[in-house]
């Protein structure tokens, strides 16, 4: 619900089904979204009864959990956030072709909204023209796999059973692996590093998740560039297999799981990645 109700706040868009035909999505008009965007934000009232005040209902049953991120151990301010899909309906069964258009929330969180095809943000991003950071980017670089890059005239001429089946495909995608992507709990930490470029494992749950079965993606692995407030740059994502050809031995791995648990009882996050860092460069 909380996810519903954020992208409602921020973009405008409501995943919310007519409570009287649960095959339409809730259709209002600008004004009553900008107004209800505002009341709900303001905490005038709850997003739930704002929604069923309108004759809908939040369509948190189309949700596709799609990975759940913790921030890195040696990050002070640390967040849990559970990322999912949601494919808007194809024009069929009276569904309407015309979907509200994502809009800003005055400032409050952004300033501008937009739809684009995947692979178009992750081209702004490797430009450097828009910032994402590594659970964006990544995840992006999944779904560009199966949704190619459509102009409005390609969806016009691309008939929908050839557009699902793309989506199909995705919802297959994220049944596979072990765990499947919907129960994967990553909190990047470094791998190696290459100058100034960081190459983060996903395949850690996080401190908090240790010694239970979820873990994330020990098949990939992200580059990236921290650069402060200028946000990020040189993101790319690869195969952690050819990164180096014999990958981390044990007594790396433990020295940055040992570095780890030294930051979360002492408060010392930078200094014990920075030597993990140091090791694990010198034993590459």
């Amino acid at each position: 619900m909380g996810a519903i109700r954020e992208c409602f706040e921020e973009s405008g868009i409501l995943l919310a089904r007519n409570e009287k035909d649960p095959a339409m999505l809730l259709q209002l008009s600008e004004g009553e979204r900008e107004s209800g965007r505002h009341a709900i934000h303001n905490r005038k009232i709850g997003f739930r009864d704002w929604v069923h005040s309108h004759g809908g209902i939040p369509d948190s049953e189309s949700l596709y959990p799609f990975t759940r991120w913790l921030t890195p151990a040696n990050i002070p301010k640390r967040f849990s956030t559970q990322m999912y899909l949601y494919f808007l309906p194809l024009a069929h069964n009276g569904v309407p072709q015309t979907m509200h258009i994502p809009s800003d929330d005055g400032g409050i969180e952004h300033t501008e909204a937009e739809f684009l095809p995947p692979r178009e943000w992750l081209d702004q991003a490797r430009a450097d023209k828009i910032i994402l950071f590594p659970p964006q980017f990544f995840l992006l670089s999944l779904v560009a796999d199966f949704l190619p890059h459509l102009t409005s005239d390609d969806m016009e001429r691309t008939q929908t059973a050839s557009l699902q089946s793309q989506r199909d495909a995705l919802v297959d995608f994220m049944k596979t692996g072990d765990p499947p992507w919907g129960e994967k709990c990553i909190s990047p930490w470094p791998f190696k590093q290459e100058g100034k470029q960081l190459i983060m494992g996903l395949d850690d749950p996080g401190p908090e998740l240790q010694g239970t079965s979820r873990k994330g993606d020990d098949e990939r692995v992200i580059w990236v560039q921290f650069k402060g407030k200028e946000g990020t740059s040189g993101l790319r994502v690869g195969w952690r297999k050819h990164v180096t050809p014999e990958g981390l031995n044990e007594d790396e791995r433990n020295a940055y799981v040992e570095a780890r648990k030294g930051e979360r009882v002492s408060g010392d996050r930078s200094g014990g990645v920075e030597r993990a860092l140091r090791g694990r460069k010198e034993n590459l």
